[in-house]
């Protein structure tokens, strides 16, 4: 049965669409680990999401797709709390791997990736990413019942520790030891509820604040892994869009601060420690791992991230602000 169908199928069991009328379905672009579709249904547009058993990516990458159920109950602890915002979820298959949400019309709803990109830096839109990241973060630390929900450390290390990190691992044998380390590290440290895949691309800036998506990876271990996955992307969009790179990191910066002002959960030194950690491997990995980012194309951008990179994996420790430094430098001197 094809994906449309399948997802028809799925709506008339759940209630949600009556009748023989077949609804218009539209193909959603998004990232490599799922269908996404606009349903039109009699009472309006909803979003279909359905996760993929094998990844859209050049390397062979297989998930569980059971990882929509987390999805699902991310969004609705997001919800209960009231920040992040996330979209409503309306009804889940879990036979089919798929829920239905609210859709959010990008005309008051703009991909946040889309706006860096366009140069339209809104710090008022990374301030509140920070915040909110904090925000459940704190609300979760230390939870049995978090701990309980989101016990998904194989599914995690499939999804993010495997590719991002032991994959980035073999591809630089002189590193593999200190990002192995890094690994163990990540999955033994167990402090909050953790998103998983906080980027630009699954972050909407909505007109009362960041919109979070894409919480398939949901996991409760280190909150450092969402700030670091974010920052990620605010230093090498720079690499893309040097025209834009300053704003780039004085959003960085508006991020990282309203982050660490509501970190209460534990010395704000050990989580910055930490992301410094990863935010060094992920921006190697954005290059060398089984995901690399898809806008930096040119060889030259992809080495100098590479050399950089690796200098800064290879410091005995660093935190994100020293790594935002170091960058910075290293793109003046470029």
């Amino acid at each position: 049965m094809d994906a449309e169908a399948t997802i028809t199928g799925a709506l008339r069991r759940l209630g949600l669409l009556t009748g023989s009328a077949k609804p218009a379905v539209t193909r959603l672009t998004g990232g490599v680990s799922c269908d996404i579709f606009k349903v039109e249904l009699p009472d309006g547009p909803v979003c279909v999401k359905r996760a993929l058993a094998q990844l859209r990516v050049a390397a062979e990458w297989f998930a569980p797709v059971e990882r929509a159920e987390s999805e699902v109950k991310w969004l609705r602890l997001a919800g209960k709390l009231g920040r992040p915002r996330a979209p409503r979820v309306l009804a889940e298959s879990p036979d089919d791997h798929l829920f239905v949400m609210e859709f959010l019309p990008p005309e008051d709803h703009p991909n946040w990736k889309a706006e860096l990109a366009a140069g339209r830096v809104d710090l008022e839109i990374a301030t509140a990413v920070g915040r909110d990241l904090a925000r459940i973060h704190g609300a979760t630390a230390y939870s049995a019942e978090a701990a309980r929900d989101f016990a998904n450390g194989a599914m995690f290390a499939a999804l993010r520790i495997e590719p991002y990190l032991l994959h980035t691992a073999k591809a630089h044998p002189d590193l593999a030891a200190k990002l192995t380390a890094l690994a163990e590290e990540t999955l033994e440290t167990e402090i909050a509820l953790v998103h998983g895949d906080v980027s630009p691309k699954n972050i909407l800036a909505g007109p009362d604040g960041p919109v979070f998506l894409d919480a398939e990876c949901a996991w409760f271990g280190d909150p450092a892994f969402d700030l670091a996955f974010c920052l990620t992307h605010l230093l090498l969009k720079g690499v893309w869009r040097p025209q834009h790179r300053a704003e780039y990191l004085k959003a960085f910066d508006a991020l990282v601060h309203a982050y660490l002002a509501d970190v209460r959960w534990e010395p704000r030194a050990g989580v910055e420690r930490r992301a410094g950690a990863l935010l060094s491997a992920f921006l190697l990995a954005r290059v060398d791992g089984k995901s690399p980012v898809e806008y930096l194309t040119s060889e030259s951008d992809k080495d100098f991230v590479r050399r950089t990179a690796r200098a800064l994996v290879a410091l005995p420790a660093v935190g994100v602000e020293e790594v935002a430094w170091t960058w910075a430098d290293a793109m003046d001197a470029r």
